[in-house]
């Protein structure tokens, strides 16, 4: 679904702080290994600065003169988190959903991108409506199912996510997830702390991942990040995609292809899926598919929560089709307090926190802003992603 165009060059803006400019910073090592370098180029978006009329011995400040980039907010629940927003404001002045709302004439000329964070602020037709200027939607993450891509197309506006940032902290997470399932960490963790417990019973039993067979569905490059790791696990690893990998990449992690994923569902152990949100992957993953699994087996889901027909997860689980099921993302999230999924002792759910470290936020960020300010300066664009 995603196509992402080689790293270019990127015109660079004046930061306000003296910083070194991320557009010669953010080089990420998929760049290097490509041997591309930056240079510095002429600017488009010129920073011009003013005596500040109220200042003490009328020091000079920078006038809002940097390329206006509408957010939801500021900290809180929703709002982007305070240090990515000192990122942003190196390149970009920041424009609030309340800031554009409150004075939508003046601030609806200044937008020229706006910056999803967690799927937010949404993007609808009467929003892109009222910014006549807007360019680019930098998406931070590599999943855009949030985004009508069509639409937004017909508005001339490209959209750009961060497939850069994302693979490690995901492919981590859905190791993670199957360790915690095969030896029921969870649970263990529960019977250690509770007050309730005098013994620990010695019938209490988990299943090894090492040299046990992985099957993933969806090798790009989160997929093949997984693999690497199970590599260290002896595993024997299948795989199953619309496209086939190199023979030497296949080598590398010692993969096996599966024309089929039906051949794969059949003999894995533990099933991950990773693959992206379409309505071709949409319940990818139904009461067929978890019928051909092992009784043994344990699925792992770190893609979207639709990519799984839930209501069959939840018979499967109840009637041991499969022995277990871990997953980081649910349709919906979070799901109702009431869902049966909820009640169940051999299923594993974390927050959807797939790229929920320190690290892979900011370098989303990094990614997301090097995206916009290619657009904004007529340059090649690192991560484009095209209306199907």
């Amino acid at each position: 679904m995603f196509r992402s165009k080689a790293f270019g060059l990127l015109k660079p803006i004046p930061s306000m702080s003296g910083q070194p400019n991320l557009a010669y910073k953010f080089i990420h090592p998929a760049i290097a290994s490509h041997g591309y370098h930056c240079h510095r180029r002429s600017v488009d978006y010129r920073q011009r600065y003013k005596t500040c009329p109220g200042s003490a011995g009328g020091r000079t400040v920078m006038a809002e003169e940097l390329p206006g980039v509408l957010i939801l907010d500021i900290g809180g629940t929703h709002g982007v988190l305070e240090n990515l927003a000192a990122l942003l404001k190196k390149h970009f002045r920041l424009i609030t959903m309340k800031e554009f709302l409150e004075n939508k004439k003046e601030m609806s000329k200044k937008i020229q991108s706006v910056f999803v964070f967690e799927c937010r602020p949404t993007i609808d037709q009467e929003l892109l409506e009222s910014l006549p200027n807007l360019k680019v939607i930098g998406n931070s993450g590599v999943g855009v199912d949030h985004l009508d891509l069509k639409m937004i197309s017909n508005f001339g506006v490209k959209v750009t996510n961060t497939p850069q940032a994302v693979a490690d902290p995901t492919a981590d997470i859905g190791m993670a997830l199957m360790l915690a399932s095969a030896r029921r960490l969870v649970e263990g963790c529960q019977t250690a702390v509770s007050p309730d417990t005098k013994y620990f019973p010695v019938d209490w039993l988990g299943v090894e991942v090492t040299r046990a067979t992985l099957g993933i569905i969806g090798m790009g490059s989160i997929g093949y990040r997984v693999a690497q790791r199970a590599r260290a696990f002896d595993m024997r690893i299948l795989y199953h995609n619309r496209n086939r990998r190199r023979k030497e990449e296949e080598e590398a992690v010692g993969a096996h292809y599966c024309e089929k994923m039906e051949d794969l569902l059949q003999q894995s152990d533990f099933v991950m899926l990773v693959v992206n949100l379409t309505p071709e992957t949409h319940k990818l993953i139904g009461k067929k598919e978890l019928g051909l699994m092992k009784p043994t087996a344990t699925l792992v889901n770190i893609s979207r929560g639709a990519v799984i027909d839930q209501d069959a997860l939840v018979e499967a689980l109840q009637n041991k089709v499969i022995r277990a099921a871990a997953l980081d993302v649910t349709y919906p999230e979070p799901l109702p307090r009431d869902h049966p999924l909820l009640k169940l002792s051999n299923i594993i759910i974390t927050p959807h926190i797939g790229t929920a470290t320190i690290q892979a936020t900011r370098m989303m960020a990094e990614e997301a802003i090097a995206n916009m300010l290619a657009v904004l300066n007529g340059q090649p664009i690192p991560s484009e992603v095209f209306p199907k």
